[in-house]
C-alpha cells in the first residue's frame, strides 16, 4: 500500500506557537483610592461597584506600591491609607477546627469588606493596630490577600474591643480578641 493522506490536499502541519501578548507599562494611572475605601478616576468617584469589584481583582502590592496589573497593561495608582475598608464583623463562637480550647473557644471572626470579600482573622489573616503620628489614636488593619489589607471601620473597631479580653504579651497586660486559635492585641489594659 501507498502512503495515504487522510484527506486528499490536506498537509498535516504544526500549528504555529502561540506568542504572549507583551505587557505595556502605563506608568502613573488617574486612579486614586481614598481613606475612606471609594475609588477614583480623575477625582471623580466610580460609583459602579461591579467596576470597582474589577479593577481591585487586578490590584497588586509590589515594593510599597499599589499597581493594576492585567495580562496586557500595568499602570501604578495612588492609595491614601489602603486600598479597602472593613464595614462589617461576623463572630461565631464554637470549634472552628484549629481553634484551641481555653483561648477563644474556637472565635472566629471573618470581616466584610467594601467590595464584598470576606476574610476571617487566623495566622493568614492577621489583625495589626497602629497609632496614627499625630492624634495617637489606634488604627487596626486587617490582612485581606497578598500584601493588600483593609481599615477596620471606627464602628467594626468598637465591636471588636466589646469582644475584647485581657491577656499577657511579653508581660504586659492587654486587651485583644482571638480568632482562630490566634490571639491579636488591640491595646493596653491600661487604657
Amino acid at each position: 500500500m501507498a502512503d495515504r493522506q487522510p484527506i486528499p490536499g490536506l498537509a498535516l502541519t504544526p500549528p504555529a506557537p502561540r506568542r504572549r501578548p507583551v505587557q505595556v507599562l502605563c506608568g502613573d494611572l488617574a486612579l486614586r483610592i481614598g481613606r475612606d475605601g471609594t475609588w477614583h478616576y480623575q477625582d471623580s468617584p466610580i460609583r459602579r461597584k461591579e467596576l470597582v469589584c474589577l479593577f481591585a481583582s487586578c490590584l497588586k502590592r509590589v515594593n510599597g506600591e499599589y499597581w493594576i496589573e492585567t495580562p496586557a497593561e500595568k499602570g501604578r495608582i495612588l492609595v491614601e491609607d489602603v486600598p479597602f475598608v472593613a464595614v462589617e464583623l461576623f463572630w461565631s463562637k464554637g470549634e472552628c477546627g484549629d481553634g484551641a480550647k481555653g483561648k477563644g473557644d474556637g472565635q472566629a471572626l471573618s470581616f466584610r469588606t467594601n467590595i464584598d470579600e470576606v476574610v476571617t482573622a487566623g495566622p493568614a489573616h492577621p489583625i495589626r493596630v497602629a497609632r496614627d503620628v499625630v492624634t495617637c489614636l489606634p488604627t487596626p488593619y486587617v490582612m485581606v490577600r497578598d500584601g493588600l489589607e483593609a481599615r477596620i471601620g471606627r464602628a467594626v473597631y468598637y465591636e471588636l474591643v466589646a469582644l475584647a479580653v485581657p491577656e499577657r504579651v511579653h508581660g504586659e497586660r492587654v486587651l485583644g480578641v482571638w480568632s482562630r486559635g490566634v490571639f491579636f492585641p488591640l491595646g493596653s489594659a491600661e487604657e
